[in-house]
């Protein structure tokens, strides 16, 4: 294989350009021309393609969010869409692709290894929901980045002895709201795995405040089926406990990517330009109890998620 092409797609998350960089150097170490297509699959049937050196992924290591940029594409999902997208890995003859990015993202690898392109993919997420990694590339930092706003606002809350709801990202998972809770000291965490009993939330509150507890935090992730300002409402109702929401957004998606981000990406990207480089493609490149593995792309997809609800019971523990 001498010809690649790598794009980022969906949402963003700190360390796509360490893997960008990982594609564009270890391509070149292998003799093999590397093609960036900008703006995911929208930039691909667009034909925003142009080619890449060594010069083009200097100083991005430790810049957040993605040089090719990023785009959600509707057109893709459509026949005529999706055509063209092949048309453009023809035109530009490009003999496998390595594709960084979400569940949307690597389900729209899928369909194209099923069309007949040799693809690479890789867990680009902060929401950790690809269950054939044991962490994406971004969820590392987006904890970080929540555990300091964690720290800010229980300074606030303990001045005002006061109960905050901080919201997280994660969209059905809940790995972001576990670690950061539990790494953040927060006395409830609420997760989409487990449904909200709203009974045992506000008599933990009560407990906590009879026993001395000036403040409490509450870490809910975003796909909880219960809303923050439902939730805020009812817990002041309630309880009559000051209670506020927080909701963090889009800040948990930029940032410089940590070490361990840099790493995993690193590894990633130059172990799925390795799998090109030996012909073999429609693969799912991770990272298991600290080594990169690798799983057919179909059978990636259909493995299922799973939240370590123990690290939950660990937080109540340690919370008390």
């Amino acid at each position: 294989m001498k010809r690649i092409g790598v794009l980022t797609s969906g949402g963003d998350s700190p360390g796509m350009n360490a893997a960008i960089r990982a594609v564009v150097r270890g391509a070149l170490y292998h003799d093999m021309e590397v093609f960036g297509i900008e703006r995911g699959y929208e930039g691909l049937i667009a034909g925003e393609i142009y080619e890449m050196d060594r010069r083009s992924v200097s100083d991005i290591i430790q810049r957040g969010g993605t040089i090719l940029k990023t785009a959600r594409s509707e057109a893709f999902m459509q026949d005529e869409g999706f055509a063209m997208a092949l048309n453009m890995i023809d035109s530009f003859q490009i003999e496998g692709l390595i594709i960084i990015g979400g569940n949307g993202s690597l389900t729209g690898a899928l369909r194209l290894a099923e069309a007949g392109v040799k693809v690479i993919g890789l867990p680009g997420t902060i929401d950790n929901d690809l269950p054939f990694t044991d962490f994406t590339i971004g969820f590392d930092t987006a904890v970080n980045t929540v555990l300091g706003a964690v720290g800010n606002i229980r300074d606030t809350s303990h001045s005002h002895e006061r109960t905050t709801i901080i919201e997280v990202m994660g969209r059905e998972c809940g790995d972001i709201a576990i670690y950061a809770g539990l790494t953040g000291g927060a006395e409830i965490i609420l997760i989409p795995e487990q449904e909200v009993d709203m009974q045992a939330v506000c008599r933990r509150l009560i407990e906590g405040k009879n026993s001395g507890k000036r403040s409490s935090i509450i870490i809910k992730a975003e796909g909880v089926n219960i809303s923050s300002e439902d939730l805020e409402h009812t817990i002041r109702e309630r309880t009559g406990l000051d209670t506020k929401m927080v909701i963090l957004g889009y800040i948990q998606r930029g940032g410089s990517p940590t070490a361990r981000d840099r790493m995993i990406a690193s590894l990633l990207g130059y172990e799925a330009v390795k799998l090109l480089s030996e012909g073999i493609g429609n693969k799912a490149v991770g990272i298991h109890d600290g080594s990169v593995v690798s799983f057919d792309l179909a059978e990636a997809m259909r493995m299922e998620n799973t939240t370590i609800l123990e690290l939950g019971t660990l937080a109540e523990i340690l919370s008390k």
